[in-house]
């Protein structure tokens, strides 16, 4: 059973950085492709990021492609959202997700975190 974490979200203010963690459990992480999404309030759930199991990057939502970026260590089961230049419509609940890359592309995962709030003031 495949189970994703998600960690290192709160509260902060514009123009602040943080590093989401996602902490994986189960077999053949190194094979997975992982991605971060977000769900705004009142908006659907979207793409952020993708990686594939090369470390080859696949960008979901162009217009935070220069202030986010999506890493993975697989000696620590591991992926990680680095988010720079936090700005209040950044405010969201983020999500890592794994599963195909070709899956995760069409917005959908095998499996997904419980999600973790990120909130930006002004």
């Amino acid at each position: 059973q495949v189970r994703l974490v998600e960690s290192g979200g709160g509260l902060v203010q514009a123009g602040d950085s943080l590093r989401l963690s996602c902490a994986a459990s189960g077999r053949n992480f190194r094979e997975w492709a992982l991605a971060w999404f977000r769900q705004a309030p009142g908006k659907e759930r979207a793409g952020i990021q993708a990686i594939s199991a090369n470390g080859g990057r696949k960008y979901l939502e162009d217009s935070v492609k220069d202030r986010f970026t999506i890493y993975r260590d697989n000696a620590k089961n591991t992926i990680y959202l680095q988010l720079n230049d936090l700005q209040p419509e950044d405010t969201a609940i983020y999500y890592c997700a794994a599963g195909r890359l070709s899956t995760i592309v069409s917005g959908r995962a095998d499996v997904w975190g419980q999600g973790i709030q990120v909130t930006v003031s002004s």
